[in-house]
């Protein structure tokens, strides 16, 4: 069991069930332990859900987690976003999550979902992230220390600025629908898939 997970997936589950479409088949990208997949399930009787990890560990853990959503969790599947065409493998979501991942990840992942989620979803669907971001001088001190402590462990990983996230998924062609702020000085954004013009 993840701590921060065990902390944050009651929130992230309430605010998923009230953005995910009826009967959704979600795509979950870099689902860790599998945990915010059943607490998704459980606020949801009618949503269906894909995990995915690049990390074999991180997928039997969500394989077992599974065993707590009646059979609506599927298989997780190895998906490696650093792939630009890791959406090949990924089926057909209403919708896409993903919580804590751009921060520990290159800033090719962020480029590749984005790009990916485009490529993937119906126009109108939603795109979730979680996680925290530098927003100039309201960036939050602890939030600073993280960037600074991720750095140290990857040069690659990073708190992202919000700007530069929401500048990703306007040019795959979604707009910020919504940012709500979350424990530890987290925020969930909410983007939406522009119909086509």
């Amino acid at each position: 069991m993840s701590p921060s997970a065990a902390r944050n997936r009651a929130p992230i589950a309430q605010i998923l069930a009230g953005i995910l479409p009826e009967n959704a088949q979600v795509l979950e990208i870099g689902s860790g332990t599998g945990e915010h997949a059943v607490a998704a399930c459980q606020a949801r009787a009618d949503i269906r859900w894909q995990p995915s990890d690049p990390d074999a560990q991180s997928r039997r853990s969500q394989a077992a987690w599974a065993s707590e959503a009646d059979g609506r969790i599927s298989e997780p599947l190895a998906l490696d976003l650093r792939d630009p065409d890791w959406f090949a493998s990924a089926g057909a979501p209403d919708a896409l999550v993903c919580i804590n991942v751009i921060h520990i990840s290159p800033w090719v992942v962020t480029e590749h979902l984005a790009a990916g989620a485009a490529a993937l979803l119906p126009a109108g669907a939603p795109v979730y992230l979680y996680g925290p971001y530098q927003e100039g001088e309201a960036t939050a001190p602890s939030n600073l220390d993280f960037d600074r402590s991720l750095k140290t462990r990857n040069p690659e990983w990073g708190v992202r600025a919000l700007s530069d996230v929401i500048a990703v998924f306007d040019r795959a062609g979604f707009d910020l629908e919504s940012r709500t702020g979350m424990p530890a000085n987290n925020l969930s954004l909410v983007f939406r898939k522009r119909e086509a013009s």
